[in-house]
């Protein structure tokens, strides 16, 4: 595997060596959230909507560690990473009412004898590949919506600010998402 050096743009600062994933380390992670999918896209809408809660609560416990991630690698100031992290978090509310958004809708004599109906299921995996410029808050946009419908997730954050992302999915998986999801 190839590494890079993370650095703190405010100093120069070598922080860490980043690890890099190769393509047979991509295709296991790929082959673990398909495995994944079938027990988790089965589980209840208010299951999945019980591990964003936890995960909420853990987001709102470590906001100050995860925007202090953010200044140290990307070089925002305290407060504009607070509030990057924030908008994030508004997401992770949105996801926590899953239950109702997972509702499908009926229509009746949409035509002479047709009924039309739709019904939301879940996709599989999805992947989400996010930029430099936000480390926490493109992360929380899109894999707590996926992950709350039922989906399995990989991301795969920037290279330049790494840990924001990794500190959030130490999160996720300690609010009781199931491994490799």
């Amino acid at each position: 595997m190839t590494s890079s050096p993370v650095f703190n743009p405010a100093t120069g600062e070598k922080l860490y060596d980043l690890q890099h994933s190769d393509a047979a380390a991509v295709d296991a992670v790929v082959k673990k959230a398909q495995a994944a999918f079938e027990k988790w896209s089965a589980e209840t809408p208010l299951k999945r909507a019980r591990v964003m809660f936890r995960f909420l609560r853990l987001l709102n416990d470590h906001h100050d560690e995860i925007a202090a991630a953010i200044t140290q690698e990307h070089g925002k100031t305290l407060d504009d990473a607070r509030g990057e992290v924030q908008r994030g978090i508004e997401i992770v509310e949105f996801a926590c009412g899953i239950p109702s958004h997972l509702k499908g809708e009926y229509s009746e004599s949409v035509g002479t004898g047709v009924d039309a109906w739709s019904v939301r299921q879940p996709l599989g995996v999805v992947a989400g590949v996010t930029p430099f410029n936000f480390p926490s808050m493109i992360p929380l946009w899109m894999f707590p919506v996926a992950v709350a419908c039922g989906n399995t997730f990989i991301l795969k954050p920037s290279e330049v600010d790494p840990a924001a992302p990794n500190i959030i999915a130490r999160l996720f998986a300690e609010a009781g998402a199931p491994e490799n999801v």
